[in-house]
Formats: C-alpha cells, structure tokens, sequence
C-alpha cells in the first residue's frame, strides 16, 4: 500500500452498528457510490462515519477528540439502541484486485465520566492478526482505552500503511457564502466547507497550482463560455482571491473576483479542484447544488475519468434525477437509504429484484431508484398554510 495518498486501495465493506441512524447495516461498497434517500435518512450519517476514520488519525484529532467533535457517545448512539449499546464499525480495505485487505473493527461505549472508551479494537492483514484488544496491558491499566493503537505513532508501525489510507480520505461540502467572507480562514485548517479553500489553493505549490487551475478553467468554459482566465492573487494583506476575467464588449474583458462569483460557479471550481487533489477516498455531499441540470449530467462521467487516472474512490451523497441520468451508472454503484422505525436500512440496487427488472425494461437508473426512496407524504408541504 502506498504512503499518504495510497492509490489503488478502497473501502470495499463497512458494517455499522449503533451509530446514529443505523441500529446495524452492513454494506458492500464499489469504487464508486451514489448514495440516494430521503432527506434524515442517513446519507450525511454515512459519510461521516468514513470522516470519523480519518479523525481518528489525523493530526490534532484522535479518538477522544474524533467522538468529541460529535457530541460524545450519547448523541453518536443510535436512538434505537437497546440492551446492546456499544457503538462498533467494521471497516475492510482492499486493493483492486482484492489479492490484498485489511480488517479494521472498533467498538467503544463511555465510562462513568462519560469519557469514550474503547470495549474492543481490532486489526487484520490478509487475514493475519496484528492486533487484538482489550489486551493484558489494558486489563492492567484500562486508563490505556481511552485511546486508539491506531493514532499512537509509536505502536502503529506494523499497519501505518492502513493509517495512511485513512488519513487520505476527504470531504468536501463547499458553502459558497464562507469562501466571500473576508475573515473566512481564522482558526481554520482544511475546512471540508470552503472558510479556507483558497488557502488551500495557495498552500500548492506554483507549478502544480497553475496546472489544475488552467484544467478547472477549460472545464468551466464549457459552462461558462465568456470565461477566458481563471487565476489566484495575493491582496495587500496577503489575503488570496480567485478572479477571473469575462471577455465582452471592451478589449480586455472584465476582471472578477469570488465575492462575484455565483453559487454555481464557486461550488463546481470546488469540486473540480477536489477531484485534482489526493487519491483517497473523495466524499461528496449533493454536489449538484446550484448546478445547471446539463452541467450534472456529465458529474458522473467526470467522476469515471478521474478513476481511471488516480485510480481514487469517490461516494457521493444525491438528490438528484439529472446526475442519476447517466447510463454508465451501475446498480452495484447505487446504494438506497430506507428509513425505518428501529432505524435506516441501507440496500445496494442490485440487490433488489424489482430495481433489476425496471431496469431491464427500459426505465432509467434515475426512474428505477428516485421513486423507491421519496418520502411517502411530501405532498402534506402543499398543504401548510403558515400563519
């Protein structure tokens, strides 16, 4: 497995129990992934229990702080929870041609200070053990389950190739509003919603940074035909800006910067950039926000060509019928939330024989799997008549 970007390895299986909407599920996931619900259906849920992996070991996170950033375990809990209330992931990682994989299992529950602490933590390579706790040194001390082996740099040398992958993994949820805030990247580092995306964009070094900038403004041109530049600069504070220049009627066109950006356009620069940087696993949520409908259609097609590159996984979170649209999607690539009383069940398409059937007769992925995920009553909205 390669180090910090590890291209080719992928989480290929995540079991789930007790956390938040999901009193147990256990899904199998491909390279790519459109998960597809309702909304509280989980699909946010979902992913970040993939960005609790990378908090685990992350610098600055860790266990304490990874479940601390959440609320704690009270409101990690499934609401569903019973007799049995530990919180436990099962996550398995695999290179593509699953001739090598790793196991990773934690389970944790909180003590009487209502601190988390960890009931069981588990590593597998190939199918060898290289971890196995609570172990005699825990028994001992039990102080020593209040923190992973996983973020301890100085026992996690036998599977640090597994604490890099999950390292690599990103989120990405652009708030156009936060990148024109003019104090946007106080106290920030890496916000997966865009207070310090320039900074982020500057902290690249020059070559790299122009190359994926003139990718990005050759991609936009053909939603923004007017667009001629696309560049990052330095204001006298040392604050960076993106601008861009729109050719017009006078000679040199008219230079703009993000504060005249529209949503559209912020959030597509966002993901355009995103898809360039890493070879993690790439998480999205919606990213059809403030897209025109035919710019969405070709999102998954993008996607498909990014993988054949880097070689990364991406999952995205939708709502949208425009971005389901595109035939090279696969019913394995679809995973389908179904809220229940006793918490969410996830099923992938392919899985259900109704799904297969329509299919086959013609209908659209976006046909076949919107319908079966609508909320029931969303017709009572028309009916609120305010005050």
């Amino acid at each position: 497995m390669e180090k910090r970007g590890t291209s080719g390895y992928y989480i290929s299986k995540l079991r789930v129990d007790n956390w938040r909407n999901f009193t147990s599920a256990e899904v199998t996931l491909a390279r790519r992934v459109f998960l597809v619900g309702p909304n509280a259906s989980g699909k946010s849920n979902f992913l970040d229990i993939l960005r609790f992996l990378r908090d685990l070991v992350s610098v600055g996170g860790g266990f304490q702080e990874a479940v601390c950033r959440r609320g704690g375990v009270s409101r990690l809990r499934s609401l569903s929870a019973r007799r049995y209330s530990d919180i436990g992931l099962v996550v398995t990682v695999s290179n593509e041609d699953g001739t090598e994989s790793w196991c990773y299992t934690i389970r944790y529950n909180q003590d009487n200070l209502r601190r988390p602490v960890l009931r069981e933590e588990h590593i597998s390579h190939n199918g060898q053990v290289l971890l196995s706790r609570p172990d005699e040194d825990d028994n001992n001390d039990p102080e020593r389950l209040t923190q992973t082996y996983l973020e301890q740099v100085n026992v996690n040398r036998p599977f640090r190739d597994l604490v890099d992958f999950f390292a690599s993994i990103s989120y990405l949820h652009i708030v156009p509003q936060l990148i024109r805030e003019p104090d946007r990247s106080v106290g920030l580092q890496r916000d997966p919603y865009g207070g310090d995306f320039l900074e982020q964009i500057a902290r690249v070094p020059e070559r790299t940074r122009q190359a994926r900038l003139r990718r990005i403004r050759d991609a936009l041109r053909l939603a923004v035909p007017q667009l001629n530049e696309l560049q990052l600069y330095q204001d006298e504070r040392g604050t960076p800006h993106l601008r861009s220049n729109y050719q017009h009627w006078r000679p040199h066109g008219a230079w703009l910067s993000e504060q005249d950006f529209s949503d559209g356009t912020l959030r597509l620069i966002g993901l355009l950039w995103a898809v360039q940087e890493g070879s993690g696993p790439l998480l999205l949520e919606e990213p059809e926000l403030s897209l025109h409908p035919e710019v969405i259609r070709y999102v998954p097609q993008m996607f498909a060509r990014v993988q054949r590159r880097t070689r990364r996984q991406i999952i995205v979170s939708t709502h949208s019928a425009d971005l389901l649209q595109d035939t090279g999607i696969g019913l394995d690539e679809v995973l389908l939330f179904f809220p229940q009383d006793e918490g969410t069940v996830i099923r992938r398409a392919d899985e259900i024989e109704q799904a297969k059937t329509l299919l086959s007769q013609g209908a659209s992925l976006s046909e076949v799997v919107i319908p079966m995920t609508k909320p029931e009553k969303a017709y009572h909205l028309g009916l609120f008549e305010g005050l």
